[in-house]
């Protein structure tokens, strides 16, 4: 079955920056979309940052665009998000998610798998 294992998360004091990366095994389909998503304490889940494998475009939520990138090493099945001048409102837990068939790029909903999720905090 497709396990995903997040990695990359820690503290850092805002303007720092993190990487973020995702270890997939298990896929049986040849289109298969993934993305990153947070949930901050107190506040819905919300996407990110989305990319289909293969695929050379990305799609971002407004608040980290110019700010996070998203990509893919399909050699080593690892999908990664560097984030920079990261904000206290960064702060969450950030979960790698995949599906086998096409979703909305950033609503939970359509995604089937996931991670256990890695910790950001940024703060002063």
């Amino acid at each position: 079955q497709v396990q995903l294992v997040e990695s990359g998360g820690g503290s850092v004091q805002p303007g720092g920056s993190l990487r973020l990366s995702c270890a997939a095994s298990g896929f049986t389909y040849r289109n298969y979309l993934m993305g990153w998503f947070r949930r901050a304490p107190g506040k819905e889940r919300e996407g990110v940052a989305s990319i289909y494998i293969g695929s050379v475009t990305p799609y971002y939520a407004d608040s980290v665009k110019g700010r996070f990138t998203i990509s893919q090493d399909n050699a080593k099945n690892t999908l990664t998000l560097q984030m920079n001048s990261l904000k206290p409102e960064d702060t969450g837990t950030y979960y790698c998610a995949a599906v086998s068939w096409s979703a909305t790029p950033l609503a939970d909903y359509g995604y089937k798998y996931w991670g256990q999720g890695t910790q950001v905090t940024v703060s002063s």
